[in-house]
């Protein structure tokens, strides 16, 4: 089983490589794959932080917990 789930994962991202690959070379701007992926990280750990403060704000609230110094 475990060696399935890598062997998936090696496809997969051997699929992505192969498609963003394609992209490059066919004229698309490096740049700017680039650039949009890393606006894409940098919204998914925004969201991430924010979630994670609001969790950790209702457990605080939730056990008494004085507020983090």
């Amino acid at each position: 089983m475990k060696k399935f789930l890598w062997v998936s994962i090696g496809v997969g991202v051997g699929v992505l490589a192969t498609r963003k690959y394609a992209d490059v070379k066919s004229g698309a701007a490096l740049n700017r794959q680039v650039g949009k992926y890393a606006d894409r990280v940098a919204e998914y750990l925004e969201a991430f932080h924010q979630g994670m403060t609001a969790r950790e704000e209702e457990l605080r609230s939730a056990l008494g917990v004085d507020a983090a110094k």
